[in-house]
This record gives structure tokens, sequence and C-alpha cells, in this order.
């Protein structure tokens, strides 16, 4: 099917608005580029931040009349002196199909694979986690997860219990599972996460063993010997007390979602409970890991 494309120059006090908009007008999808290559790392958690020029992008479909749709933006009431607009004929092409040929099985470390359903399974002797791209964060293609992946792949975690903080869709807590843990505690902010997790876990035959938690009814009194927490550095060190009563003494920890400039502050957080090993870096991600000490 060919797709007209409608991109609105919107700033992020705006952004929500013109989405609202454009989807009330016959949108299929909307999405949210930056204008101006202005990164944002670090929401808090549940919020969602836009860049201070958003230009906010509407797929519509090639015979939708888009005369109307631009005489309805022209008139809008929040651009109070004009619109900036620019409409885009797409090429016609199997979106899905485009989509789903984006995504390869990934190797980490020596045995471990993330495999989409769609593709064939590289080595069936080696652990393999099913999962395909979703909602929720976390498939192995962002550096964080890739550093958590290998990290678990080297790992010991045979009858070990792993808490995996944020869990996303599950891809950590599933492969510690394949890798040989014999139970996860997956918690996230994020219901949707929770729903993502178990239905991951369920294709990956794993569902008997994962425990899924809202932080609201999250175990008090649980101690793991492996802590995974792939988020980001403000809330990690923010809860870092929360997290770190998770992890035994002599127990492991693994955090990760945190740039370079970022690290020493999250490991000030921890140090008088850990002991820390040498950085990990991918891209301009690291990952921190850590033994409680006894």
């Amino acid at each position: 099917m060919p797709w007209i494309q409608l991109r609105v120059n919107s700033t992020e006090k705006q952004a929500e608005q013109v989405s609202d908009m454009l989807m009330s007008w016959g949108a299929q999808a909307v999405s949210f580029v930056d204008a101006k290559d202005t990164p944002i790392y670090e929401p808090l958690p549940g919020e969602v931040l836009y860049w201070e020029n958003t230009v906010v992008v509407g797929l519509f479909d090639a015979e939708h009349k888009m005369d109307k749709v631009i005489r309805q933006l022209e008139k809008a009431a929040i651009f109070k002196n004009g619109v900036q607009y620019k409409l885009e004929q797409l090429e016609d092409k199997d979106w899905e199909r485009e989509w789903m040929d984006n995504f390869h099985p990934i190797r980490f470390g020596q045995r471990l694979w993330v495999c989409p359903s769609w593709r064939d399974i590289p080595d069936p002797t080696a652990v393999n986690v099913m999962l395909d791209p979703g909602l929720a964060f976390g498939t192995g293609t962002h550096p964080t997860t890739a550093l958590c992946m290998e990290w678990l792949d080297a790992q010991e975690l045979s009858q070990s219990l792993v808490v995996d903080f944020g869990c996303g869709s599950g891809i950590l807590g599933i492969a510690a599972l394949k890798l040989g843990a014999k139970r996860v505690v997956g918690i996230d902010i994020d219901p949707q996460a929770i729903e993502s997790s178990l239905a991951n876990a369920t294709r990956n035959g794993v569902e008997q063993q994962i425990e899924l938690y809202l932080p609201k009814d999250q175990p008090a009194s649980l101690q793991a010997d492996v802590v995974v927490a792939n988020i980001l550095a403000g809330p990690l060190a923010e809860l870092s007390g929360i997290i770190s009563a998770y992890v035994k003494p002599g127990g492991l920890l693994a955090l990760s979602g945190i740039l370079e400039s970022q690290a020493q502050s999250v490991i000030d957080a921890y140090a008088a409970e850990f002991e820390f090993d040498p950085v990990a870096i991918k891209e301009e991600w690291v990952r921190l890991t850590a033994r409680k000490k006894v």
C-alpha cells in the first residue's frame, strides 16, 4: 500500500497535541523525530519527554484526502504564528516485511543467541532465546542490553535466583533461565512490560520459573544470587537502596543504561556495599558489575 507522510514542526509542549490531531484526522501511525539532533537520555520512571524542537510525523494512506488535513492543520489554534509542514510520498513497500528484515539472530558471548521467530535458528545446540521486537524495551539490539547479555553468558548461573529490575521485554531474565538459573523475579513500572515479559517467557517455555511484579507488589525481603538492572543512571542511583537490598552478601550485581559520563556517580551510589569490576564499554554506554561485600 502506498503512503503519504506529513511532517509537522512542533515544540515539546505542542507535540502530544499535534499527535492527537493527526490521529483524529486519519493518520494510521504517528512518531516523533528530533528536529535538531538533541539527545534525550534520561526521563524519570513513567515520564515521556520530547525534544525542544520536535517533528511530529503522521503516516496516512495515499488515498486519504490530505488537502482537508492541511486546511485543518493551518487553522489549528495552537499554531498562532503559522505552521511549518512537509508532505512526502513514501515508496510503496511491504513495510511489515521491511521491518522484519531488519531483525536477525544475534549472538552474545559464547553460548547465547536471541532469535526472532521468523528467522532460522543459526545454532540449535546453543542457548537460544526466542524473542520478537515489541513495545517493551529489550531485544538485544541496544548496547546496554547487549552488555548485560554478554555478562550473563559469562556467569555460572546454575540453580541461582536472579532479579531482573526493570525487566522490559523479559529478555535478561529469560536468558538467565535458559543459562541455568533456577528462578527469576522480574520487576517493572510498566504493566505492558509485565505482559510482554510473561508472553516472552511463555514462548520460551520458562513461564513457570519467572515471577513478575509491579513496584507496589515487589517482594520486600527477597535476596538473590544475581541482580541485573538495565534502566537509566538517575533511577539506578535513586533506587540504589532498593536494588542493593535484593543482592545477598557475596552476590553479583550488574547495572546498565549508563553513559560513560554517568558511571562514577552510579558507582558512588553503591560503593559502600559493593566491590566493582573494571567498567565495560560499548559505544557510549557502560555496564557496571560488582560483588556485594560479605
